[in-house]
């Protein structure tokens, strides 16, 4: 029997949380391991979300938690201690408890979506990216691109201070990669990024100007479901290759899963 008083639990906290992909996924890993362990998704009003907090803190055997919008930030400014990667974004989407009974931050966004382009074979140096979206997901997303040696990165976000914001913080830390601000038009660019939620649900608007995509772009959205987003179905109609939104979640699982401990769980 799986889920007894011995298991290890595990929590997915987003507003909403019903489109969440990762309790089921980490769920079929734990039956497939044979750990009576299992991740519960939860969520929130963000007005409440301190209160909440704190009701997730005194739970002892809530050992870690998979975090997504929108509280990366506001989980990441509870944690303890942060790795680099998380606390040069400021955002955790993966918080473990220590033996101290502290939590840790962490953030594999960008190691997820970077390692899922190279699983397609798409190599990001040298090449010249639009990124519509500055959030949590869009913050670790640009520190990889320009690690990875883009050419040159747009970011550009509905919150213009936050794109601003963030294409200088980037810059600072990656001098080499002309960053800047700007408006989400794919004219002039090789790779084409959605980071942000719009496409979720089917009236959502568009986050770029489709009009300006051209075939030998390569157009990608981070979103999972719909698998097909609007912006990737009008992209691959015009000719454009498209990489889907899971695969950048499939490579982020192993992090995932390797940072929260889930397979030296209980077994049943």
């Amino acid at each position: 029997m799986r889920g007894t008083g011995k298991a290890d639990v595990f929590v997915m906290l987003a507003h909403p949380v019903a489109h969440a992909k990762s309790p089921g996924m980490f769920n079929a890993l734990m039956e497939k391991e044979n750990l009576d362990s299992l991740m519960v998704p939860v969520t929130c009003l963000p007005e409440d979300f301190d209160t909440f907090w704190a009701g997730l803190t005194a739970m002892e055997n809530l050992k870690g938690m998979i975090i997504s919008v929108p509280f990366k930030q506001r989980v990441f400014e509870k944690c303890a201690t942060a790795h680099p990667r998380a606390a040069r974004v400021g955002a955790a989407n993966t918080v473990v408890r220590g033996a101290d009974g502290q939590w840790h931050a962490d953030n594999f966004d960008g190691v997820g979506f970077m390692d899922g382009l190279a699983q397609a074979g798409i190599d990001v140096a040298g090449r010249r990216v639009l990124q519509v979206g500055a959030g949590g997901a869009g913050a670790s997303l640009a520190y990889c691109l320009a690690e990875a040696g883009a050419a040159a990165v747009t970011i550009s976000d509905t919150n213009k201070t936050r794109a601003e914001d963030l294409a200088r913080l980037v810059a600072q830390t990656f001098p080499d990669c002309a960053l800047h601000d700007g408006a989400p038009d794919p004219e002039g660019h090789d790779l084409v990024i959605n980071a942000t939620p719009m496409g979720l649900h089917a009236d959502d608007p568009l986050p770029l100007e489709v009009s300006r995509l051209k075939p030998d772009m390569i157009v990608v959205d981070i979103i999972m479901d719909p698998v097909e987003t609007p912006l990737l179905r009008y992209a691959k109609e015009l000719g454009c290759r498209v990489q889907y939104g899971q695969p950048m979640m499939d490579c982020q699982m192993k992090a995932m899963s390797e940072c929260l401990n889930v397979l030296n769980g209980p077994k049943r």
